[in-house]
């Protein structure tokens, strides 16, 4: 082939990842538009009488949780992140890992464990009147209120701040503690002084993923009956049938979401921090003795229990109990629709990732910039709004298919708003961020030499992309596919909202066992979420391994 008809399937291949990637996009922004549009637009009766009797309990309930929990977590991950980055005591290899191991328990599995847990019936009471001959006064184990839901969403949530935390400090020169050692600062000071300030972006956007987190959520809030704006969602929706309220609604949430990012770029601020040496030498952890070390542990073996072994025991008691009645054929259709949702969703948000990054990578300038902060939108919009917009998109589509069908002679009632491919949409548009992150991540590590060397010897960027960079990345899909599928596992807002009639997953049915007062039965999926969650991990950790050997 020569060079001009070489040059001219180089352009058509480059056009084609363009127009790929803005069809995604514009598959993204749609429903995100579409709340904008309608947050502004004059609404009915339900949502004046919303905004002018409940709208301000709702964001005050909400902001009051995404503000102490951003508080508490903060303030535990940081400095169980500290902890284990500059001391050594017993268990320290153990706990470095199993303080992330608390991600795996969804706050809403959670909230209905502490709370059976910490119930009149419950085994912590139950041993204090039987053992101890204790009465209590129940206002003191009365989990289910604000402050219960702050707890539930400290101890499932820390770990965003601990990881990315103890990430950055682990990346610290050990010269920057000398120095502040040598200029008569202790370990207290040191922290105050010179780690907290330098590590203050890593913080603040761990502690923005929890708040993103808190208010995506509708499981813990809705079995607690607290009232913020994403239960309000749902309760217009479901219990009033009114969709334009919702929609105000979810605009009303994407608004709180917008607040969060300002104050985290303001917060964040401009600062950038880096080491002159050309080498970075490791943090060598002090080795504690005595009490020192034995209180050190005490503080982050206390965590991990209170957060993970108390509710997986309790998990795993209640799972014994009613494994005979609940283990059965429907069971295992739950996990199947589970593993199948999930997959699929995956699949096509890593193959809508590598369209997209591979474009962003092969052409720059404002276009690939705007193309990249909007892919990365969704994850930042809770799942109710998602949801909310998704479903008025699909109830237009279907109109109008209806309308084109009738012309011959076809009457279906629905076409799309009944199927899966509305819940898998939504799950793109959600998580869409998380497959892109990690393959963007990938590219910037293979570079663009082998690439660039096989387009020199006359391959087009389509074969270049599957016989050069595809192999490449295979450390990075791999990643990328397991955190998207076990964010999808675990999903519930979106999942309740959008499932088809008849088909539920792991997470609905464990959801809906704990809102009927069925919690012991809730206990064998939500073990199983748990199981496959942390073996997803376990399988994410060794691709990483892998790939840095």
């Amino acid at each position: 082939m020569s060079s001009v008809n070489r040059f001219h399937w180089s352009r058509v291949h480059h056009k084609g990842w363009a127009l790929a990637s803005l069809l995604f996009i514009a598959i993204i922004l749609i429903p995100n538009l579409l709340i904008a549009v309608e947050f502004f637009t004059e609404g009915n009766d339900n949502w004046h009488h919303i905004r002018e009797y409940l709208l301000k309990d709702y964001v005050q309930n909400s902001a009051v949780i995404i503000i102490f929990t951003a508080l508490a977590t903060m303030l535990i991950g940081t400095s169980l992140a500290w902890l284990i980055t500059i001391y050594q005591f017993p268990m320290r290899n153990f706990l470095k890992w199993a303080l992330i191991l608390p991600l795996a328990i969804p706050p809403y599995i959670a909230a209905y464990t502490f709370h059976g847990i910490l119930n009149y019936t419950g085994v912590v009471q139950t041993t204090l009147r039987n053992v101890f001959d204790i009465q209590v006064n129940q206002a003191y184990f009365d989990i289910m209120s604000m402050q219960g839901a702050i707890f539930i969403f400290t101890v499932t949530l820390f770990p965003y701040v601990y990881a990315i935390t103890r990430s950055f400090f682990q990346n610290l020169s050990a010269s920057v503690l000398e120095n502040a050692r040598l200029l008569g600062g202790n370990d207290v000071d040191t922290f105050f002084r010179v780690a907290l300030p330098i590590s203050r972006a890593a913080i603040v956007g761990s502690v923005t993923l929890v708040i993103l987190e808190v208010l995506n959520d509708y499981g813990v809030t809705s079995y607690f009956g607290i009232q913020t704006v994403s239960t309000a969602i749902f309760r217009t929706w479901y219990g009033m049938m009114d969709l334009d309220s919702a929609l105000k609604l979810a605009g009303t949430l994407m608004v709180l979401v917008m607040v969060v990012l300002m104050f985290e770029r303001v917060v964040r601020g401009r600062k950038k921090f880096f080491d002159p040496s050309s080498k970075v030498r490791p943090i060598q952890p002090k080795k504690l003795t005595g009490a020192k070390a034995w209180g050190v542990f005490a503080y982050c073996f206390g965590v991990f229990t209170i957060a993970f072994i108390i509710p997986l025991l309790q998990l795993l008691s209640w799972a014994f109990m009613t494994y005979e009645k609940v283990f059965n054929a429907e069971f295992i259709i739950l996990a199947k629709n589970s593993v199948f949702v999930a997959s699929i969703a995956s699949l096509i948000i890593i193959l809508v990732a590598l369209i997209i990054s591979n474009y962003t990578r092969l052409q720059s300038g404002l276009l690939t910039k705007f193309i990249s902060r909007v892919t990365t939108l969704g994850y930042s919009i809770p799942g109710a709004a998602i949801a909310i917009a998704v479903i008025t998109i699909f109830i237009s589509l279907d109109q109008y298919i209806v309308t084109f069908l009738a012309q011959f002679n076809l009457k279906p009632e629905f076409v799309l708003r009944t199927t899966l491919i509305m819940l898998i949409f939504a799950y793109v548009i959600r998580f869409l961020a998380i497959g892109f992150n990690n393959i963007e991540a990938g590219f910037e590590k293979v570079g663009n030499r082998y690439s660039e060397t096989s387009r020199m010897l006359g391959a087009s960027t389509f074969r270049t992309f599957f016989l050069v960079d595809l192999p490449l990345l295979r450390g990075a899909i791999a990643s990328g596919f397991i955190l998207v599928f076990v964010d999808i596992l675990k999903e519930l807002p979106l999942t309740l909202f959008l499932q088809p009639f008849n088909f539920s997953t792991l997470a609905t049915q464990a959801f809906k066992y704990a809102n009927d007062e069925r919690v012991q039965e809730a206990s064998i999926a939500s073990l199983m979420i748990i199981f496959i969650s942390a073996l997803c991990i376990f399988i994410f950790h060794r691709v990483l391994d892998k790939e840095a050997n």
